[in-house]
């Protein structure tokens, strides 16, 4: 694909994944800046984890490209906004640019279509998931959770899940949907087994 310029937000702890929505509040002028950009140009931000929690941090490599959906322009200048991940995206480099908000070049991933899981898998998978939502205390509609199609599934739960960013990446950036669900099983049972050993949070950096 032709490297496409991204505004990015980059944000420690949230990943955004194709298909699914991210509630956003928009508050630093910087980043207001950006939104304003990206509503008078394409209305697209590309969403990505620091490495590092330190003013111009380096980036992960792998991000998501989100479409502005919804958005609400408060008196103050803050922004509530919702966004529509569209594809993943893998940086080239990033830009020299004198703007306030960062600005990168990048490659747009193709995303693997019409995928599916086996029933073994997709039964493994909501097993661990009870299992992990015991052990942290979690109320989950189960009924509802069993409605959902293979990929609302995997990816709704690898962006919504309290891993660390580290595990969060991993997450985004396996290659395909059945490599994601065994990812999320694996982390799901070492992060269960964590929660109840002591204060600490967990993490797999």
């Amino acid at each position: 694909m032709t490297p496409t310029r991204l505004s990015i937000f980059p944000l420690a702890g949230a990943i955004l994944f194709p298909g699914l929505q991210l509630p956003l509040h928009i508050f630093e002028p910087r980043y207001r800046a950006m939104v304003s950009d990206a509503l008078v140009r394409d209305q697209r931000i590309g969403m990505i984890q620091p490495t590092e929690s330190r003013e111009g941090a380096p980036l992960y490599s792998v991000g998501c490209v989100g479409r502005i959906s919804d958005v609400e322009a408060l008196d103050d200048g803050r922004f509530n906004l919702v966004l529509e991940g569209e594809c993943r995206f893998r940086i080239l480099r990033e830009l020299d640019v004198t703007t306030s908000f960062r600005q990168v070049e990048a490659e747009l991933i193709e995303e693997p279509q019409d995928e599916f899981l086996s029933a073994v898998e997709r039964a493994d998978f909501e097993r661990n998931s009870q299992a992990f939502a015991d052990a942290l205390g979690y109320s989950v509609d189960w009924d509802s959770v069993k409605k959902l199609d293979d990929t609302s599934l995997i990816n709704g739960v690898a962006q919504i899940a309290p891993f660390d960013e580290a595990a969060k990446q991993a997450l985004l950036e396996a290659p395909d949907l059945s490599t994601r669900c065994d990812l999320l099983v694996q982390l799901m049972q070492f992060f269960g087994r964590r929660s109840g050993g002591d204060d600490s949070p967990p993490t797999l950096q």
